[in-house]
Order: C-alpha cells, then sequence, then structure tokens
C-alpha cells in the first residue's frame, strides 16, 4: 500500500538517513565529483521510489536497499544520466561532511576501505551492509540472493579481507 508523496516528511527521512549515502557513496567512488554524483543518483531514485514506501521495513533499510542498487546500476552502466538535475546542496547533501566521514577514517579503516573497493560490485553490497549491521535475512532481500548464498559470500568475502589486509601489511 503506498502512500502519498510528501515532499517534506521525505526531506526530513532523507536528512535523519543522509549518513548511509554518504557510506556507499564513499564505497564506491574515490574521488568527490564522482560521490556528488552518485549521491545525486541516489537521492533521484529514493524520491521516485518513495511512493512505494510502505512502512514495513524501516526507511534506512528502505534507503539502503535504494542507494546499493543504484550504485550497483551505475557502475554497471545501467544508469540514466540525469539530465536538469537539481544540485546536490538543494536535497540538503553535503559533500564536505561526506569528506569528513571519509578522512576522518583511521589507517587500519582506510585500509579496509580500499580493500573492500577492490570486490565486485554485489560483493561490496554484501560486505557493506554486513558492516552496517544488517542480518543475512535483509541483506538477502535487499540485494535479491538467499539468506544462505549471503551467509556464504560474506564468510568468503571476510576470508579474503583478511588474507588480503594480512598481505598488505607484510609489505607496509
Amino acid at each position: 500500500m503506498s502512500q502519498p508523496t510528501d515532499p517534506d516528511r521525505f526531506l526530513a527521512q532523507l536528512e535523519q538517513h543522509k549518513g548511509i549515502l554518504y557510506t556507499v557513496a564513499n564505497a564506491y567512488c574515490q574521488r568527490r565529483e564522482d560521490r556528488g554524483d552518485l549521491i545525486q543518483e541516489m537521492v533521484v531514485e529514493l524520491w521516485r521510489a518513495y511512493p512505494s514506501f510502505d512502512g514495513r521495513a524501516a526507511f534506512s533499510t528502505f534507503m539502503h536497499r535504494i542507494a546499493v542498487n543504484v550504485a550497483i546500476s551505475v557502475f554497471r552502466g545501467e544508469s540514466r544520466r540525469i539530465r536538469d538535475a537539481l544540485p546536490i546542496e538543494e536535497f540538503g547533501m553535503d559533500l564536505a561532511a561526506a569528506d569528513r566521514v571519509r578522512d576522518a577514517d583511521s589507517d587500519d579503516l582506510h585500509a579496509l576501505h580500499q580493500l573492500i573497493s577492490r570486490l565486485d560490485e554485489t560483493n561490496r553490497a554484501l560486505i557493506l551492509l554486513y558492516l552496517e549491521g544488517y542480518g543475512q535475512d535483509d541483506i538477502a532481500e535487499m540485494i535479491g540472493l538467499t539468506a544462505t548464498n549471503v551467509a556464504t559470500r560474506i564468510n568468503r568475502i571476510k576470508q579474503r579481507l583478511q588474507r588480503d589486509y594480512a598481505a598488505s601489511e607484510d609489505f607496509a
């Protein structure tokens, strides 16, 4: 059951959970301009999908699903380019805040982000959702895999990240 589209409510929820967009954009983009473009696409797709948000799941879960799917689509080259789009600042998004989040990372966390950025888009989405605290059932629903497949992939990703991190420490 969809709800009427309420721009003020949408913007309030977007403001409350904008850290999700920053996290996903930082994970998928190295350059500031690319992060801005990706966040802009996420906001547009969130607005388009907002009428279908029925409240059965938390808005943050809905937002995460849309954000990750947009990021995956962008990197598969399937995204539509936004024409005549509003500047990202119109939505209350602050790219400097995304930069501050990125810059505040410790060396270990920065190394982890570097290793995660080398994963393919699906595995990157899986591990990011896992690190955000989502359970395998929620991740499975967001990504479109079975819960068993999600659990198996997450374990393999964790093993790979541990192995790659240990290897990078050997060369440090």
